[in-house]
């Protein structure tokens, strides 16, 4: 029986970089997840007739929130929807099946790299026909349709059986329950010599991986170990938990120390890696050498016709524009078109689409191609893996050889996490009032070249995306960005890029926080981050 149930605008329902991200406890609240759902139907012309996906990185609530979201795209004349065993799908994993079997958009459930469980975050994005994350167009009117929501169409049914593969009915829509692994894999079988990494990993070349009790492990599992060889155990935590076993599922140097202990440890594995709560970032080491994700997407576009898939060469590719240029350099040489978009991912889908672009990448750890149409954590690890199996070189060597060849871009993100908005906004507000009167004038021991608050045009469709961030470049070519985050669900997240570029020989091994100190003191000068924040040292670096 369809019931329609009477509710009022939830404020604050304003979808970010990825979705709507807010405590799981929020979510968990009488409406709000209703609310939102039924803004987004309403937001895309309704569902009635159309084909869907649904899944999401197994966090707290995402069962639940499965069952509501059927029985509301039921009530609204759904036809079908394809939803992952268990209510799982990873973030890559589900863009695959939405370009895979032609459905019209997805309901992905996940707070992507934020902690999970009942006092941690949870969220939902949706995702277009193509398989990407809602453009600004859609999800500007998801908001405005949640600010004039009178009421939301549920059906008031029993749950479905998640647990079991095949079809059945709820109401007049189609359930239809997949394996999230079994089309990802094939779609992996298509772009990577999977014979030439069984027989790297079958010369005594080892491997770890911390799937870090997220959505990946069961795709690392049935990919790593059981399609190519790895040994039994060579994926960590590949059991995913509502709660992701304590682990802040974020891929980096801090929140992955248990994986950058054993790679800079004694008897270290060749070749580390780890993903995040949905799958779609990623974190490469070697053996003692840590790859900066603005490297490790300069190495794989340097690199990326060594996989089947990629032979015949890049499109171009693309970066957002706090990642390090870094792949600029390596575009110049090869004669690439390269763009710079602001932070998002959804901010690649025009390029991809258009065939301009065919590998992207952030230094938040995401990098993808046009496989699908988001991120891919476990898409980069094979392709460092298709990349080491034909170049039989180790990371240190492919690393060394890539900076004597393209020069380093030293670079790193210093995060200040979780401080008052107000404060975080204001400083913000004072430097880009500053920027028209900052070029010629000195910050610490640099002199400031050019200063704008960055802008995107896109080059497919025109669009205008302003206010994506306050970029400072110096003479002689290092640069600073500052930017507010749009990831968290706590106060404020600062976030403060440092570069600068080096191609002296002798200059290429330096410790990357000794080669941007000047950078930092400028930073530090520039945001008057220490008075107006209270503090004097970011929570991460990456």
């Amino acid at each position: 029986m369809i019931q329609t149930r009477p509710t009022a605008p939830i404020a604050g329902q304003k979808p970010g970089t990825s979705g709507l991200r807010k405590k799981t406890r929020v979510f968990m609240e009488p409406g709000y997840l209703e609310n939102f759902i039924q803004a987004t139907w309403n937001a895309i012309g309704g569902v009635a007739g159309k084909t869907l996906v649904l899944g999401g990185d197994g966090r707290f609530f995402n069962d639940r929130a499965a069952q509501v979201i059927l029985k509301m795209a039921a009530a609204s004349g759904a036809a079908r929807v394809i939803v992952g065993q268990n209510a799982l799908l990873s973030t890559p994993a589900a863009s695959n099946l939405i370009r895979q079997r032609g459905a019209d958009g997805g309901i992905i459930l996940s707070a992507s790299h934020n902690p999970g469980g009942e006092t941690e975050d949870f969220g939902v994005k949706y995702n277009a026909a193509n398989g990407g994350p809602a453009p600004e167009s859609i999800t500007a009117k998801i908001h405005a349709e949640s600010e004039r929501l009178t009421e939301y169409r549920i059906l008031d049914a029993p749950d479905r059986d998640l647990g079991t593969l095949g079809e059945t009915r709820l109401g007049e829509m189609t359930v239809e329950v997949v394996d999230p692994v079994a089309d990802y894999l094939a779609l992996m079988k298509t772009l990577f010599d999977f014979d030439a990494i069984r027989a790297l990993l079958a010369s005594g070349f080892r491997l770890r991986f911390d799937a870090m009790s997220a959505i990946t492990g069961p795709y690392a599992k049935a990919i790593l170990e059981d399609t190519l060889g790895a040994a039994p155990g060579s994926v960590v935590n590949a059991t995913p938990l509502p709660d992701f076993g304590g682990h802040h599922p974020d891929p980096n140097p801090v929140w992955a120390k248990a994986l950058m202990d054993t790679m800079f440890g004694a008897d270290a594995p060749d070749f580390g890696a780890a993903s995040d709560g949905d799958g779609d970032r990623n974190m490469i080491v070697g053996r003692g050498v840590y790859v900066t994700p603005s490297d490790s997407l300069a190495v794989l576009a340097a690199n990326a016709h060594l996989a089947p898939g990629y032979a015949g060469g890049l499109k171009g590719v693309a970066r957002s524009m706090p990642t390090s240029g870094a792949v600029d350099r390596v575009a110049q040489a090869r004669g690439m078109d390269c763009y710079a978009t602001p932070t998002g991912w959804k901010f690649f889908g025009n390029l991809l689409d258009a065939g301009r672009a065919s590998l992207c990448g952030e230094e938040s750890a995401g990098s993808g191609s046009d496989h699908v149409r988001e991120k891919d954590g476990l898409w980069a690890v094979l392709l460092w893996l298709n990349i080491l199996a034909v170049r039989r070189q180790s990371v240190t060597e492919i690393m060394t050889d890539h900076w004597a060849t393209f020069g380093r871009n030293y670079y790193s993100r210093h995060d200040y996490e979780g401080i008052d908005t107000d404060a975080a906004t204001a400083l913000m507000d004072s430097l880009r009032a500053r920027l028209p009167d900052l070029p010629g004038t000195q910050a610490a021991d640099l002199r400031i070249a050019s200063a704008e608050d960055f802008a995107y045009t896109d080059p497919v469709d025109g669009s205008v995306t302003e206010a994506q961030g306050l970029q400072i470049t110096f003479e002689g070519g290092a640069r600073l960005v500052l930017r507010l985050s749009g990831t968290g669900t706590e106060g404020a997240t600062l976030r403060v890029y440092l570069e600068r570029f080096e191609d002296a020989p002798d200059r290429l091994a330096l410790d990357p926080q000794d080669a941007l100190a000047p950078v930092i003191a400028a930073a530090h000068a520039l945001g008057e981050i220490t008075p107006r924040t209270g503090r004097t040292e970011p929570d991460v670096i990456t």
